[in-house]
């Protein structure tokens, strides 16, 4: 699915869609401040601003208007921007999925392989 995402102002690199009350999305937490780190992940939050953390890379989307454009339908979800589409997406936590998708290693080494969304 190539979703065009110009439009919205998402930037290419990876994104995550999260919400505070999701168990997946509390179980990544440290992925996600990993990958903001070592990727410029960003990371559009459906309930609350704050989470996973009050940092640039943390963007509120409590309209949904950017998970709508998306069509994310479970979170947490990862999502590879590539010259303004969408080139690649997984759902929930899958560390293989997350790893290929990123093309890095040890994600989350601590953490259960799989957790749906």
């Amino acid at each position: 699915m190539a979703v065009d995402v110009k439009s919205v102002g998402i930037p290419d690199g990876f994104v995550v869609v999260v919400k505070a009350e999701c168990p997946a999305c509390q179980l990544v937490q440290p992925v996600l401040s990993d990958l903001a780190t070592r990727l410029g992940l960003t990371v559009y939050s459906q309930d609350d601003p704050t989470f996973p953390e009050v940092a640039d890379w943390v963007v509120d989307d409590r309209d949904l208007a950017v998970s709508w454009h998306l069509d994310v339908e479970a979170v947490p979800t990862l999502i590879r921007i590539l010259d303004g589409e969408e080139v690649a997406r997984t759902a929930g936590w899958d560390r293989q999925r997350w790893e290929q998708l990123t093309e890095l290693d040890g994600l989350g080494p601590d953490l259960p392989v799989f957790k749906p969304g």
